[in-house]
């Protein structure tokens, strides 16, 4: 049986017009043009999927801000999951312009297995996080369609979860507010040797 995850990044943020880090605090939710990108993408998603098993949400306002109208749409509640955040920023940098944070607090020699910046999260850590997450709900909806909610680093994951993709890729990701990613695979999706899945789209734009 086809096991299906759609990933949706959250609609225009408030944080990300002031240019700010958008942690637990920072985060204010979507701007009016972002919640009009979520109701579409809610739309879009009811006239494409019957058989909607679950919809998860990272815990920040934005995503599941984003997430409420999806769920009503598909007519099942929102589940929300840490393992879907962004970055894990440190308290200090909350709300903080981004541009102060990133060069500011910088730390000489950073990377992926080490921080750019003081107490934030390194990349291999936020993979592992949003991986685990990305394949428990592929495991807990195997031959089931799920829609996962959160941000472009969430999308940026499914690619090393799904497509054993390595850490330090030789390309970038430009993951568009609101757009839909989605992999399917008709193997067991958390088994060994691990699944081969499919991308069939990749930051689609609701119409």
């Amino acid at each position: 049986m086809r096991t299906r995850l759609i990933f949706v990044r959250h609609g225009e943020s408030v944080h990300g017009v002031e240019d700010v880090v958008g942690g637990v605090r920072g985060c204010r939710g979507l701007t009016g043009r972002g919640h009009e990108q979520a109701n579409r993408v809610a739309a879009r998603l009811a006239g494409e999927l019957d058989d909607a098993a679950a919809v998860y949400s990272s815990t920040l306002r934005r995503a599941v801000e984003t997430a409420r109208p999806i769920a009503a749409a598909l007519g099942v509640e929102t589940v929300e999951d840490c393992g879907l955040c962004t970055w894990h920023t440190p308290d200090y940098a909350d709300g903080m312009p981004k541009g102060e944070f990133l060069h500011a607090h910088a730390r000489e020699g950073g990377g992926v297995f080490r921080p750019f910046q003081r107490g934030n999260e390194t990349w291999a850590e936020l993979v592992t996080r949003s991986g685990r997450s990305i394949m428990d709900i592929a495991h807990r909806h195997r031959g089931a369609t799920a829609v996962l909610v959160g941000h472009s680093e969430t999308v940026n994951a499914s690619f090393h979860a799904l497509a054993a993709q390595p850490l330090m890729r030789a390309f970038d990701l430009a993951v568009a507010p609101a757009s839909i990613t989605e992999w399917t695979t008709d193997d067991d999706p958390t088994g060994l040797p691990p699944a081969r899945w499919t991308l069939h789209r990749f930051g689609e734009a609701p119409r």
